[in-house]
């Protein structure tokens, strides 16, 4: 469980760029320079009823009422942004809170406070009528749309008690592991095309994951997405396809990773429909961490599929999502089946009803072959 445990806490688990949707605004002068600020402060009750089997058939059973972060940690995004001639050079930096704070390694004592700080996002662009160049770092592009067009990204989702995530001192897990995997954010040098009657293109060279300490990477990793984006009567349609590829080199034998996301939303009268899917060969892990690379005899898989009704201040949510990872000697499956209800109270603060049951089964002879996860968690977001 520690290991499991350290794995899902790397992952603080994800993810969005708001990227000031809804900044605040700080500086403006008459150059074109501006300086923004935006951010999300959320907290969750979470009741969760836990089942599970060893590989000898015992039975456990753990129920943990808990106050914590949701999928999202919070956090505080500065921004700027100044108009050289026909270019615009802008820059983000995002800082990522956990509000967990007990600490399970040492026997739940929460010895001080353990809010972890991670920065996401700290990078620059210049953009122009040739389109966007990123340096710094920033989330992936493998599986970016795939996560960032999740219902439940304001919300809480799976908490596999095998990773951790039921009394884990960092943030519940969405859909990770249950449909995608997190598209963890990397140093990359990116480059975005213009509109282009709809479509866009996003290219981007990224640091490495190693498979072992002493492995080779004489390359970088690859990644790569496309987005189609257009509007009927009434309604709208995004399509997206996104990629990676790595190449390590240990112990004198190549190891290969790559991987393909992909999916769909359409939104009508309100109603808003999902479905999105990867396959993936030496990518991810149990826990659905894109960083984490092996070789190619690893075999990942997942889909997930929602739909969502938005009626006033009201958002009702139904979801389901799937992943499967295969090493050759040993075949897990995840799934988690939410229902949630998210009110908008006034503008920026939100209030979010869940219940989750997460499910994982594997063929292994390891300490556990099955759980069975069912958590209600209620709780509020604020924007700014």
């Amino acid at each position: 469980m520690t290991t499991k445990f350290k794995l899902a806490a790397i992952a603080l688990a994800c993810t969005t760029a708001f990227n000031a949707s809804a900044a605040v605004e700080l500086y403006n002068n008459d150059e074109g320079m501006t300086f923004t600020a935006d951010g999300l402060i959320n907290i969750f009750y979470s009741s969760s009823d836990t089942d599970m089997t060893d590989d000898a058939g015992v039975e456990t059973n753990s129920k943990q009422a808990r106050v914590r972060t949701g999928f999202l940690p919070s956090y505080i995004g500065l921004n700027s942004s100044n108009k050289v001639g026909d270019y615009t050079v802008a820059t983000r930096s995002s800082f990522w809170v956990s509000l967990s704070d007990p600490d399970v390694e040492r026997g739940g004592q929460g010895f001080g406070t353990h809010s972890q700080i991670d920065i996401r996002q700290f990078y620059a662009t210049v953009s122009g009528d040739f389109g966007e160049v990123l340096l710094g770092k920033d989330f992936g592009l493998f599986n970016r749309s795939n996560i960032f067009g999740d219902e439940l990204l304001l919300g809480y989702g799976q908490t596999s008690n095998a990773l951790g995530l039921v009394d884990g001192g960092n943030v519940s897990f969405g859909n990770i592991a249950t449909g995608y995997t997190y598209a963890f954010p990397k140093a990359q040098i990116t480059y975005r095309t213009p509109d282009m009657s709809g479509f866009k293109l996003a290219v981007g060279i990224m640091d490495p994951n190693k498979v072992h300490k002493d492995s080779d990477e004489d390359m970088p990793r690859f990644e790569a997405e496309l987005t189609y984006d257009t509007t009927f009567d009434g309604g709208s349609v995004k399509g997206w396809v996104n990629g990676m590829s790595q190449s390590s080199e240990y112990a004198g034998a190549d190891q290969d990773q790559s991987g393909v996301g992909y999916g769909v939303n359409v939104k009508f009268s309100g109603v808003s429909l999902t479905a999105s899917g990867f396959d993936a060969e030496g990518v991810g892990h149990f826990g659905g961490l894109d960083h984490i690379v092996t070789d190619e005899t690893t075999e990942t898989d997942g889909y997930l599929v929602q739909a969502s009704y938005t009626m006033g201040d009201n958002r009702f949510v139904a979801s389901y999502g799937e992943s499967t990872i295969d090493n050759g000697t040993m075949e897990t499956e995840s799934s988690n089946t939410n229902v949630s209800y998210f009110r908008t109270v006034v503008p920026g603060v939100t209030l979010v009803a869940e219940l989750n049951k997460t499910e994982i089964d594997n063929n292994s002879t390891s300490n556990l072959t099955a759980e069975e996860n069912n958590v209600f968690s209620i709780g509020a977001v604020v924007t700014f």
